[in-house]
């Protein structure tokens, strides 16, 4: 039998944390890397990451390595597993040191800050040639760590590479399928953050399960608007990538972008509310990026729009909610699928 290939996760946070034990658990030779190595020592000591996972034992045969070029020495995949904001600096750090043949991999979510480009163009500006996938879909750590059912897609243009990946992170209680829409897996990745801030909100606010089905859909509309408008396929967003993640972090608790919107609707300034979640929030970059994709595009997208607004500090939750409910009445399609609000 032919040895599994190996892997190197960058980024010890929840997620790459999960996905590393998870690699582990298959047979994959794994080693996980974190730009802290204190906190990497100590996950390699207890066998936990006690501040994102206490819960989770890590396996024996996962290799926590502090030195980045250690970590990618022969490895066929890298997978990276940071906050939207380090994915640049941590893709040049890692592609010196990445042999000509590996490929590389990522479950970031977002856009890069500032130039709003998609993850995947940073990776073709910045290592043109390599094999570069995504995964995506409906799927928070601590279930993942937990051994729970969990379903994600793999997509990336090289359908081989996509393959590959996909069957290493497949497991009894982990489904992952292949796809090759690139953008429209990044798409519905980012843009759920935005959209659960606002059904967070109007949960906060006590609006009623109505009310949060409501965003949820409309919700959708605007993805697949601004999706099919930027070239994503509309299936891709109707799948695991779009609507699963959408469902998950518009009604998940676990979700830090709903959390964030159940504080703001409360009334808890921006800041503490950040504070108080602990981690990265990605939505409050995202939402920039979303609107400007929009505004580019010249779709209107009132939800995003109005978290936008919020997270801001120009209008309330109050206000953007009663914006929302003065638009004036319409047909649900009015310009066939892709309607407006």
């Amino acid at each position: 039998m032919n040895a599994r290939p190996r892997v190197a996760v960058l980024g010890a946070g929840s997620w790459g944390t999960a996905l590393a034990a998870l690699l582990a658990r298959n047979g994959v030779p794994t080693r996980l890397w974190g730009r802290d190595p204190r906190a990497l020592a100590a996950i390699a000591a207890t066998r936990r990451n006690i501040r994102y996972l206490p819960d989770l034992e890590l396996p024996p045969a996962l290799v926590c390595e502090p030195a980045l070029d250690a970590a990618l020495a022969g490895v066929a995949v890298a997978l990276l597993v940071v906050p939207s904001h380090a994915f640049a600096q941590t893709l040049d750090a890692a592609a010196v040191h990445l042999e000509t043949d590996a490929g590389l991999a990522w479950a970031t979510k977002g856009f890069e800050p500032g130039s709003g480009r998609f993850l995947h163009e940073l990776v073709a500006l910045r290592c043109p040639g390599r094999p570069a996938a995504v995964v995506t879909g409906p799927s928070f750590a601590r279930e993942v760590a937990a051994g729970l059912p969990t379903a994600v897609t793999v997509h990336a243009h090289d359908a081989a590479f996509a393959q590959q990946l996909a069957e290493l992170l497949h497991a009894p209680t982990f489904r992952a399928y292949t796809g090759s829409d690139v953008l429209g897996a990044e798409l519905g990745g980012a843009m759920k953050n935005v959209l659960a801030v606002a059904t967070g909100v109007a949960d906060g606010m006590q609006l009623g399960l109505n009310a949060r089905a409501g965003l949820i859909t409309r919700g959708m509309n605007e993805m697949l608007r601004l999706g099919v408008a930027l070239g994503a396929r509309a299936e891709t967003l109707m799948g695991l990538a779009g609507l699963g993640d959408l469902v998950l972090t518009c009604t998940g608790d676990l979700s830090r972008n709903r959390r964030l919107g159940i504080a703001l609707g409360r009334g808890v300034p921006l800041a503490q509310a950040v504070t108080e979640i602990g981690q990265v929030v990605e939505s409050v970059v995202t939402a920039d990026e979303v609107a400007r994709l929009a505004e580019r595009h010249d779709l209107d997208l009132p939800i995003s729009f109005g978290v936008r607004a919020v997270l801001h500090g120009a209008i309330t939750p109050a206000e953007g909610l009663r914006a929302l409910l003065a638009r004036e009445q319409k047909p649900e399609y009015p310009a066939g699928l892709f309607g407006g609000f």
